[in-house]
């Protein structure tokens, strides 16, 4: 039994978990985060990767959740801008869909809801033969141009949890909640690893960010049903080899209302989604045959060159567990977050557990600040809200990577660009600690390809608690995307003897 009594037991180790184990420890509460797979194993790693206000949430009438989230992505921008990079949208017009002042005027809110933004505001473009009509076709002749940004959602759980534990959370991966029950005003939690050991904690409080399993773990934990449910929302992407050679993405309307983006992923490739489907099965979510032929028929009415299977080089399907408000249309469902709380009667502090419906990537800190809120009662001497101005780890650098990419292009001349490249943007400031007093790429390591090396994969097991090749190539990095097998088998074997030899966490 861990005899130390935690203030927090954050139960999931998505984005919402791992920013609510990072908040609460900057308050001075004593934590413990747990994941029974991987970090960002699933909800959190298969998004579309943005952060963005939601430009059709506004149809639906979202506008405090788009205003928070705008204003979320400009914290977010300053946070981690190795991670979170400013990109422009491309909306082509299609009259029949929506009309020219419908868009006017939902870019003109756009451009304001989330307060002041350093990213500059939409405007109208002609695309025939200017760069904003690149690889679509000749028919579309007027679009709009509007600004959101990127990220790569798995490292933002990572760092997340690095910043968590280095507030003096404890992270552990691999480890799952079997039960939990409360016992004179605290709970005692069962929590079994993956090698079958198990063992007892106590917590004065629960956080229940089980994502898509928010449920059965609620339901595990108390006696009486919570009156509130999750709706389960597939949502599948393809990626292609790039469909043109310009920095922009693509926001593509469809005759059904829904949109879907054409984005400019890991340089070499465009990634294209999502799709709304419900479904009742949310263990291992994969990509239809209907889901690759919705999207492929969306694309292909505006691409000037055809895409058809062929060309797909990965996909990958997510589960968002959204909050059940009634509506009938997966893509109208409320994609603001809903924070329930249980508690035994009695005074403040009897072992409350919260759970957390819904949610997007882009408001995690602000609910996160709002999970810490709901709980302030139980705490009563918990610091106050910290999080935003605070850079997360790497982020201590210029918002500008091209500038930042020249200082360790100057530091370390003796590294090929393509590696430095790589590093910078995965770990922003912490690239210089990594590289430490290396000279050449044979400082480093063996080199495995897609300019992942043996010294960086010793960082992600180390720091990052990387258990498995796939950990490493598909969430601390995407180099799996442009490895070979051979290459890929390569990294598994030496995670394996890294991980056997005891150097992880």
């Amino acid at each position: 039994m861990d005899d130390r009594p935690y203030d927090l037991l954050v139960i999931g180790g998505g984005i919402n978990g791992a920013g609510i184990a990072r908040d609460a420890a900057g308050r001075g509460l004593s934590v413990l985060l747990v994941e029974r797979d991987d970090l960002a194993a699933h909800t959190s790693s298969q998004s579309t990767k943005l952060i963005h206000g939601g430009l059709r949430y506004l149809e639906y009438y979202e506008f405090r959740l788009v205003a928070e989230s705008l204003a979320e992505r400009e914290v977010l921008l300053q946070a981690a801008p190795h991670l979170v990079e400013p990109l422009a949208f491309v909306l082509p017009h299609e009259p029949h869909l929506r009309p020219a002042w419908m868009i006017r005027a939902g870019l003109f809110l756009y451009d304001r809801l989330g307060g002041k933004m350093t990213l500059p505001k939409s405007f109208g473009v002609r695309l025939a033969g200017s760069r904003w009509g690149a690889g679509l076709k000749q028919g579309f002749r007027r679009g709009f141009v509007y600004a959101d940004a990127r990220v790569d959602d798995a490292r933002l759980v990572i760092i997340n949890a690095v910043d968590a534990q280095a507030l003096g959370a404890r992270v552990r991966v691999r480890t799952r909640l079997v039960r939990a029950r409360r016992v004179e005003g605290v709970w005692r939690a069962t929590l079994q690893t993956d090698d079958g050991k198990s063992e007892e904690v106590v917590a004065r409080a629960l956080v229940n960010a089980g994502g898509p399993w928010v449920k059965d773990v609620l339901n595990s934990v108390t006696t009486e049903p919570m009156q509130a449910n999750v709706r389960h929302v597939k949502g599948s992407h393809i990626v292609v080899p790039q469909v043109h050679a310009e920095a922009h993405a693509y926001i593509l309307q469809n005759a059904d209302n829904r949109i879907v983006f054409v984005i400019p992923y890991e340089e070499r490739y465009s990634l294209i989604g999502t799709t709304d489907v419900p479904v009742d099965e949310y263990q291992h979510p994969g990509i239809a045959d209907d889901e690759i032929d919705y999207l492929l028929d969306l694309v292909n009415g505006y691409l000037e060159r055809r895409l058809g299977r062929a060309d797909i080089v990965w996909t990958y399907s997510g589960v968002r567990p959204l909050f059940d408000d009634g509506s009938q249309d997966p893509s109208a469902v409320t994609r603001d977050y809903v924070l329930k709380i249980d508690a035994e009667y009695g005074p403040p502090g009897r072992a409350p557990v919260l759970s957390i419906f819904g949610g997007k990537i882009t408001t995690y800190r602000k609910l996160a600040e709002q999970a810490l809120a709901d709980l302030a009662p139980f705490f009563p001497g918990m610091k106050p809200a910290w999080t935003r101005g605070a850079p997360l780890p790497g982020g201590e650098m210029p918002r500008d990577r091209n500038a930042f990419f020249a200082r360790l292009c100057a530091q370390y001349p003796g590294m090929p660009a393509d590696l430095l490249r790589a590093l910078a943007r995965r770990h922003g400031n912490v690239a210089t600690r990594l590289l430490g007093d290396a000279k050449t790429p044979a400082d480093l390591g063996p080199n495995f390809g897609a300019q992942l090396t043996a010294r960086e994969v010793d960082h992600f097991v180390v720091n990052e608690w990387a258990r498995t090749a796939d950990d490493v190539l598909w969430r601390r990095t995407k180099c799996g995307l442009s490895m070979s097998a051979d290459e890929r088998a390569r990294v598994a074997e030496y995670v394996a003897v890294r991980v056997g030899a005891g150097v992880h966490q």
